[in-house]
Order: C-alpha cells, then structure tokens, then sequence
C-alpha cells in the first residue's frame, strides 16, 4: 500500500508558476512509476506527466510540453510537477498516481491517487 498526498497548488495569474508536490508514504516509493493527472468537472481524468522508477524516462502530454517539468526525489520519496508559463486552461484538480507496473499515461494503470490540489490560473 502507498499513500499519497498531493500538495502546492493554488490561485495564480497567466504567465506564472507554481510547483505542486506528491509525497509518498508507506511501500518502497523508489518502486513505483509516478505520474501526474488532471480534471476538470464533467471530463475525465487526463495525463499530464510520467516519470520512471529511477527518474531517468519522463513522458509529458503535447498540452504541458516544454511548460512543465516532472521530477523525483527517491530519498525524500517525494514526486513534483514544476508549471511555469501557466495558461486558463491549465486549471483544473490535479492528482499524483502510482503505478506499480506499467510506466503509462493511462490512469488505469495506475495504482494509487493522491486525493487532489486544485490550480486555478486567472487570465
């Protein structure tokens, strides 16, 4: 079992930056691929970034690419999602995940959720 919380998020204008972050507690956090998701209301859940096990492969949807930066620290079992550049259309609650398997942009692959920050971008 792996607990998540996700935290960092907030009220921030058009063009700023904020940078969330996912700590980890329970099993080996250093044995899990971790992404980053995000949802609005009415829509689903949708991938924004991935990074691996080691923190050496990260994957970013075509949306947040170039703006967002996914990283890890395995010694303080904790994953970050760096937003710069931010846009209105970024906002949304976004949820950090584990996946014990698969390194994936598909939410069902995985296996553990934070319960949610919410980040609102003012235009």
């Amino acid at each position: 079992q792996v607990q998540l919380v996700d935290s960092g998020g907030g009220l921030v204008q058009a063009g700023g930056s904020l940078r969330l972050s996912c700590a980890a507690s329970g099993r080996t956090f250093s044995g899990y691929h971790m992404g980053w998701f995000r949802q609005t209301p009415g829509k689903d859940r949708d991938f924004v970034a991935a990074i691996s096990m080691s923190g050496d492969i990260t994957t970013y949807a075509d949306s947040v690419k170039g703006r967002f930066t996914i990283s890890r620290d395995n010694a303080r079992n904790t994953v970050y999602l760096q937003m710069n550049s931010l846009k209105p259309e970024d906002t949304a609650v976004y949820y950090c995940a584990a996946a014990r398997v698969y390194y994936s942009a598909y939410a069902n692959h995985y296996n553990y959720w934070g319960q949610g920050t919410q980040v609102t971008v003012s235009s």
